[in-house]
């Protein structure tokens, strides 16, 4: 069974298209469909999400995965203070000694986004440029580009509990 190109509830729509070409041309069929039917679509509130396959290779499993290669990590290697991988320290990038790090060590992973498309925009057309976004909300869920639920918990904590 294939996956549906276009979820829509209500006033929030999400259309899914594996290019940018793709994207493009489903974005303007259906806005022009809905538009000959009367109802208004406001392209300032729309946004674009890129995502796809990670850049990492899937390791085999390891009891104790380095958070950047993937291999076995031993006694050299340092916890991140993000995600609480452990890391080695070849592929940690620090030079010298990781006693002094120690507390406040962020891995690459962490660091840098999973998915780097170099997007900002992406132009659709009729003077319309739709901003490329890392999350989004969608039914009241944030949605984010690397799939995990980070974005959704952190949506559902309170603000006075910050």
């Amino acid at each position: 069974m294939a996956l549906p190109w276009e979820l829509w509830y209500a006033d929030d729509l999400v259309v899914i298209a594996e290019t940018e070409e793709d994207l493009i041309k489903r974005l303007n069929e259906w806005k022009n469909n809905v538009e000959n039917r009367g109802i208004r679509v406001n392209m300032n509130k729309t946004e674009v999400m890129i995502s796809g396959k990670r850049q990492k290779p899937v390791q085999k499993a390891v009891r104790w995965p380095c958070g950047v290669c993937g291999r076995c990590v031993g006694s050299n290697s340092i916890q991140c203070t993000s995600c609480h991988k452990w890391v080695h320290k070849k592929c940690s990038g620090i030079k010298g000694s990781m006693y002094k790090v120690m507390r406040s060590f962020i891995c690459r992973g962490c660091s840098k986004p999973v998915i780097s498309t170099g997007h900002t925009s992406v132009d659709i057309g009729a003077n319309a440029n739709l901003e490329v976004v890392d999350k989004f909300c969608y039914l009241g869920d944030m949605l984010s580009v690397d799939g995990d639920a980070d974005a959704a918990v952190e949506a559902r904590i309170p603000n006075w509990m910050e």
